[in-house]
């Protein structure tokens, strides 16, 4: 069987590496742990050794060519290849699969994002044994930037889950095992990458505790995101909650049974009574208690970010009052409208046409600057973002081309938009690539923020809620109108507070007079 061999991690942050030179060539036949090639990495000079037995029917690269780390160095030809002689080496063939003759091979968790390393497992959607369909979701893993579904790259049935839900799974590094569909050979072949013992050991033992702790009401739960959300929302400790589902997975009514202190609702009567005093107990010994939570993934990042924001910009904060009520009577008379069509018109893409029609008078505001503050970038897109409160933390997706979109356009992906980062599936490009940014506080609460800036951007504008307040017309007559405080922070290397008044003066004529708005739009 012919199988490509994948560079490895060479060494911390290397990513890439020039070929010195070829210590094989097409049509040799290499042995486990033979070197076959030096690489030049900008520390050192390495020589990488071959994982299994077999003959090199391709080098990917010349002497002189750059090598990506994960990316195949080599194709081999395994067929007829001694397995290894250790359990180190390669994982040991099931009994069934000698049996039978299939082919095992190791799901390899694929590039889910750039920069991306690492992931948590947050929910297996398939267990040991379940018979997979090509491109067929199996799980759900977070990173440091989004919540992302993998789906299974052949069809076939599930041998192995190498990792636990809950644990930390490595990009590059085996995810499942499977024996592929419609595969049967004489000779059993297991097609892999090498894992240790120990590790499967390690791995095997964690799904094993997980799955017969769970019941008992001690360890990690088995439950949703949602259902963890909400006993975060209660301040619930999911491990004492007894589960009724299978394996003891608790679903929201258990929850829902805990903290009223009754017992959930699949729980037989005879066992509630124990259940209940137990908990109890628990929770009397646990008063005037603590617990720690690790910061991962979203949080982990935004944490990172709002610091290096907040300790290399300088940030000043400019506030005004926007009159809404002319905007508002026009969106009430359109939206009706607009729903027949399945477009949902609401304020925002208002708000933001009106930014971008004048960011063109002020291209100050959507630009960066660089690391040092020597130079300054312009950008001609638009690319305006909108801070979204999802389940897995704060995202901050972004409109690309606001100034090429009409208002109707920019609702219609708006829509889109905010609907899968609240379920933190956004993609890492619609992520990346911001230029300004919108934070909707108001849609919460709060009519007064002080934003901090979504770096390396140099403003970001967070918009209050709409209130209706009593002010003075032309005449001298107190009438109501529909207000919103706006609050601006700005990167004072850069934009200063005469600037950023003139352009909030300008955005904020458009939203009080639709019309100079849709005038401008040409």
């Amino acid at each position: 069987m012919k199988k490509d061999f994948i560079l490895p991690d060479i060494g911390e942050g290397i990513v890439e590496c020039e070929i010195v030179e070829w210590l094989v060539k097409e049509g040799d036949r290499i042995s486990e742990d033979q070197p076959v090639c030096d690489v030049m990495t900008d520390k050192a000079l390495v020589q990488i050794p071959a994982v299994y037995d077999g003959v090199v029917t391709k080098l990917y690269y010349a002497k002189g060519d750059i090598a990506k780390v994960h990316a195949p160095l080599f194709e081999m030809d395994t067929e007829g290849a001694a397995p290894a002689a250790t359990p180190a080496s390669a994982p040991a063939q099931t009994p069934a699969a000698v049996a039978t003759g299939k082919q095992l091979e190791d799901f390899i968790l694929p590039d889910i994002g750039e920069g991306i390393v690492e992931c948590e497992i947050v929910e297996w959607l398939i267990k040991e044994g379940d018979v997979l369909a090509e491109d067929q979701p199996v799980c759900d893993v977070m990173t440091d930037k989004a919540l992302v579904q993998i789906p299974a790259k052949y069809a076939g049935k599930v041998v192995k889950l190498h990792y636990a839900k809950g644990e930390i799974a490595k990009v590059h590094s085996p995810l499942f095992q499977q024996e592929i569909a419609g595969t049967s050979t004489s000779a059993p072949a297991v097609v892999a990458t090498p894992v240790s013992a120990p590790l499967c050991a390690a791995k095997a033992a964690s799904v094993a505790a997980a799955s017969t702790s769970a019941p008992a009401g001690n360890g990690k739960a088995l439950a949703s995101p949602a259902v963890r959300r909400l006993a975060r929302e209660l301040s619930i400790d999911l491990s004492l909650v007894p589960g009724s589902g299978d394996k003891g997975r608790v679903y929201k009514d258990d929850v829902k049974a805990y903290a009223n202190g009754g017992a959930a609702s699949g729980v037989a009567k005879t066992a509630a009574t124990p259940v209940k005093a137990t908990v109890a107990a628990t929770v009397a010994t646990s008063t005037g208690g603590s617990r720690v939570e690790p910061i991962k993934g979203i949080k982990a990042a935004m944490a990172r970010q709002m610091q290096d924001s907040v300790s290399t910009i300088p940030h000043f904060t400019y506030c005004e009052e926007i009159d809404l009520t002319e905007l508002i009577a026009l969106r009430g008379q359109l939206k009706d409208q607009y729903a027949k069509q399945g477009i949902k018109l609401t304020l925002m893409p208002f708000f933001m046409k009106a930014m971008s029609l004048a960011i063109k008078q002020f291209p100050i505001m959507n630009s960066q600057v660089n690391s040092d503050c020597s130079e300054l970038t312009y950008f001609d897109d638009h690319n305006i973002g909108i801070a979204v409160d999802s389940k897995v933390g704060l995202l901050v997706p972004n409109i690309k081309g606001c100034q090429n979109k009409s208002i109707v356009q920019i609702a219609q992906e708006l829509t889109k938009l905010t609907d899968a980062a609240r379920e933190g599936r956004v993609s890492p490009a619609e992520l990346k690539g911001g230029t300004i940014t919108i934070s909707n506080i108001g849609a919460i609460g709060g009519t007064v923020a002080t934003p901090i800036i979504n770096k390396p951007e140099v403003a970001i504008v967070a918009l209050g809620k709409t209130q209706l307040l009593p002010r003075f017309n032309a005449k001298g007559e107190v009438e109501g109108r529909s207000l919103m405080q706006i609050s601006w922070s700005g990167d004072h290397r850069v934009i200063d507070g005469g600037t950023i008044a003139r352009f909030t003066n300008l955005w904020k004529s458009y939203l009080e007079q639709p019309s100079s708005m849709l005038l401008s739009m040409v």
